[in-house]
């Protein structure tokens, strides 16, 4: 078996809502990409790395643009965390099955589904080797999950937040639209405020930025990123603080 050390002991997992969705699928949630990100997950947890997990509502409901179709935002916003629930309950019931002891905390009170979110009672789960989900957002309306991410991430004290997406890490435009889209292996906080890449919200951003958090955006839909980046393996795109002085924000 190969020997590996984990960069990270503590991480947080930022998925999309519609991440758990098959491309051109029906299905709001498909069994066969939640076993498949399951799989990752588990493969970074044999690591005995400590991890958390935050995941979208976009695949059920979308809060900010139904407030767009005229429905009132708060309400909306408070859809958009139910569907995070039934996300979280998703992928807690395959990674058990997996073998792998997994908590889902609410920030929203549903005792008879979740626990309420308790920060001191998620570090101990972390620490008895439990995956905690972190769901309904952080409980309020207008923040966007990624915000959920950041703060939760802070309030762990994580070591780097991981964020799952369908592009292999940060350009300097959208690579869908453009092929001589350029990727950065690395980039600082400033850097990324410079040029106004949209890497995270601004509120998820400046509470990363403020408490130091790393940002490490990968592809998801490659079944070893996840657990090459918990290996300090490069991939993707890393958003730290700081870099080394010989080190500069390069374009693969």
């Amino acid at each position: 078996m190969e020997s590996a050390t984990p960069a990270y002991k503590r991480i947080v997992l930022k998925l999309s809502g519609e991440a758990l969705r098959e491309t051109g699928g029906r299905d709001t949630i498909s069994p066969q990409i939640v076993k498949e990100i399951a799989r990752q997950v588990k493969e970074v947890y044999d690591l005995g790395v400590q991890i958390s997990i935050v995941v979208g509502g976009g695949n059920i409901w979308r809060g900010l643009a139904a407030s767009h179709r005229g429905m009132d935002r708060t309400t909306a916003d408070y859809m958009g965390m139910l569907a995070t629930v039934i996300n979280a309950l998703a992928l807690r019931s395959t990674l058990e099955h997996m073998g792998v002891e997994t908590r889902v905390q609410s920030a929203i009170d549903m005792r008879n589904v979740a626990e309420p979110f308790i920060l001191g009672r998620a570090i101990r789960h972390l620490e008895l080797g439990r995956v905690v989900i972190f769901a309904a957002g952080t409980g309020n309306p207008y923040f966007s999950t990624d915000t959920t991410a950041a703060l939760r991430a802070s309030e762990i004290r994580a070591d780097v937040i991981l964020k799952a997406t369908k592009v292999d890490g940060v350009y300097d435009r959208d690579p869908n639209k453009y092929p001589d889209a350029r990727r950065f292996e690395r980039l600082t906080f400033s850097e990324a405020l410079a040029k106004r890449l949209q890497i995270m919200d601004s509120t998820a951003f400046s509470l990363c930025m403020d408490n130091k958090i790393p940002i490490v955006v990968l592809n998801m839909n490659n079944p070893s990123s996840i657990r090459d980046a918990v290996l300090g393996r490069k991939v993707g795109t890393l958003v730290c603080d700081e870099l080394p002085s010989d080190v500069k924000s390069q374009s693969a």
